[in-house]
């Protein structure tokens, strides 16, 4: 899939440590902070064309509710921290995938990432 997504406007996509063969069990997509339309759109579209979509727990923990109460040491400003909160989500993969499935998944989101006016849903 990451071939497929490879230059599409928009998005940062997944990058191996070199030298390793990961077995991914999502595919992890981050929406640019400077891309015309938001995680919240893209989602939608996906999941409108049946497409699974989870949000990635990660990020910025400071801002999560189960960390309210936990005492932790705060390094820098955690900007790149509240990129992955707000605009990072997974589209899941399993070795149950076709090469078919995985082209409609690649397709779709090529697609939206081309819409000549998508919208931005904040």
């Amino acid at each position: 899939m990451r071939a497929a997504l490879e230059g599409t406007p928009g998005l940062l996509l997944p990058e191996p440590t070199p030298g390793a063969e990961p077995s991914w069990f999502g595919f992890v997509l981050t929406v640019l902070p400077n891309a015309p339309f938001s995680r919240r759109s893209l989602v939608a579209f996906l999941e409108d064309r049946r497409i699974s979509t989870r949000r990635f727990f990660g990020g910025n923990l400071t801002r999560h509710p189960a960390y309210a109460s936990v005492e932790y040491r705060v390094s820098g400003d955690l900007a790149s921290s509240d990129v992955v909160t707000e605009n990072t989500f997974w589209v899941g993969v399993y070795p149950g995938l076709t090469p078919d499935m995985i082209a409609y998944i690649a397709d779709s989101i090529n697609e939206f990432a081309s819409l000549k006016r998508p919208v931005r849903v904040l």
